[in-house]
């Protein structure tokens, strides 16, 4: 790896001169993509397209492929109960096959939530440009990389060539200051920027998280954080590399050993923003201010701290007011509701902004010695198979059964209910998961509340919303 000739600036600026081909006639940049993780639902279309023109898979070697959203997560068996679901997952195998791509399918001990098992397996790593087709790519940028999701046609192009035709986004550092309070977490500082920016302030914007509050989140914590930047407009989020970075790398499969684990930290440590970088905008924030929150609308960018009201037309700027107005419609929740003491019908804890073992292990440490509440479904989902089986090591699995809730096999689940797992009538989630529109969770009249995953186990155990906080929680399992 060589040192010489690196770009200066932010390590967007960096990452973009390394993987830049060539510059196009439109003004757009061919940018070369290091890693294209692809899944069963936005490939097959772009596997037939490169049939229909003769054409193979550039580079297999940096294509991986999972399956994670139509897999039910109560029983795998094959063939599937859903014959479109089971036509997928065959459609996926075959295409994998004939190219040469590596796929990671159910009982392999690697299957799961593409955006989980990747950094997992060592496949994510700093100065990355990662491609997907789904929107959530964006977490990858935990990792130092510049991640984006894209559509279909462009899941062809990658395929193909092994580059995208992109635009350079401008940057927006987001410095958060402080530390976040006990029973805060990354997911209530993601809901709370989202809030405070809006769902199009990031629009044209990279998202740098920086600040002390940053640095202090574990790696995991760091994913959900960059997983949500898109729900704020951002086209990608990414954090600085440091040396929890390095220490959650260190081991893992895909990553170097020895003397080349040694170069390849020396070459990461060159690509973080430079101290004098520019960047195009930046926020602050106190992370000392910010509350567990919770989502009241149809938007991401409708949160609330758990002890606010649902806001009146008044106290929003009159840009935001329509939706607002269609949220109370359809949430039939009205100005001056408390958010504490909603009550709800279904507790969902997974999905890839929070299935992995940490946002377990918090949601059980408020379960352990507590029951989910009578008429409650509440069920869990890992995000993988290798974060199932960590948690069954630990009888975190046992925790939950004890207290009532499902525990299921991984998958994508209710998040997006392009499953079994779906909302019903009007039915309301406490979801951890990451989107909160209309019809998301699988019913066309089913609400969803966002929040973290201790947040949701506390709402399964009382059947409402209720502030974490207040809750005495046992730290072991």
């Amino acid at each position: 790896m060589q040192l010489s000739g690196l770009s200066s600036g932010t390590l967007y600026d960096k990452v973009w001169d390394l993987h830049r081909v060539t510059e196009l006639p439109g003004g757009s940049t061919q940018l070369f993509v290091g890693l294209h993780l692809i899944h069963e639902v936005t490939s097959p279309q772009a596997f037939a397209a490169l049939r229909d023109k003769g054409l193979s898979v550039r580079c297999p070697e940096r294509t991986v492929a999972t399956v994670d959203h139509i897999v039910p997560t109560t029983s795998q068996s094959r063939p599937f109960a859903d014959p479109l679901a089971e036509e997928m997952l065959s459609t996926l195998e075959c295409n994998c096959a004939d190219h040469g791509i590596t796929l990671h399918g159910i009982g392999s001990g690697r299957q799961g939530i593409v955006h989980v098992i990747a950094p997992e397996l060592g496949l994510t790593q700093p100065g990355m440009t990662v491609a997907c087709g789904d929107s959530h790519t964006s977490t990858h940028g935990a990792f130092g990389a510049i991640a984006f999701g894209i559509g279909t046609s462009q899941v062809r192009d990658v395929l193909a060539s092994q580059s995208l035709a992109m635009s350079k986004l401008k940057v927006r550092r987001i410095k958060v200051n402080g530390r976040l309070a006990d029973g805060v977490s990354a997911k209530d500082l993601i809901l709370h920027v989202i809030r405070t920016l809006g769902v199009k302030g990031g629009v044209g914007f990279a998202y740098e998280f920086a600040g002390p509050a940053v640095e202090a989140l574990s790696m995991e914590e760091r994913m959900t954080l960059c997983n949500m930047a898109i729900e704020g407009g951002a086209r990608c989020g990414y954090v600085n590399p440091d040396q929890v970075t390095f220490d959650y790398l260190n081991g893992r499969a895909g990553v170097p050993s020895g003397a080349a684990w040694d170069r390849a930290v020396t070459w990461w440590r060159s690509l973080v923003s430079d101290p004098d970088a520019v960047v195009d905008d930046e926020v602050v924030f106190d992370a000392a201010s910010i509350a567990p929150t919770v989502t009241w609308g149809i938007t991401p960018g409708q949160g609330l701290g758990i002890d606010e009201c649902v806001p009146g037309l008044e106290q929003l700027e009159p840009g935001e007011r329509p939706i607002a107005e269609e949220a109370y419609r359809y949430m039939d929740l009205q100005p001056g509701t408390a958010i504490a003491g909603v009550p709800v019908d279904v507790c969902f804890i997974g999905s890839c902004t929070n299935g992995r073992l940490s946002d377990l292990r918090a949601a059980a440490a408020v379960a352990l010695g507590r029951h989910v509440a009578v008429g409650i479904k509440a069920f869990v989902v890992p995000g993988s198979e290798q974060v199932a089986k960590a948690a069954e090591a630990e009888g975190l699995d046992r925790v939950f059964l004890d207290a009532g809730f499902e525990w299921r096999e991984p998958g994508c689940s209710m998040c997006l209910a392009m499953n079994s797992d779906r909302l019903e009538g009007r039915q309301i989630s406490a979801s951890s998961s990451n989107r909160n529109f209309k019809g998301r969770q699988g019913s066309a009249s089913g609400r969803t509340l966002l929040m973290s995953p201790a947040m949701v186990a506390a709402a399964a155990v009382h059947g409402q919303v209720i502030d974490v906080r207040t809750l005495s929680l046992q730290v072991t399992v």
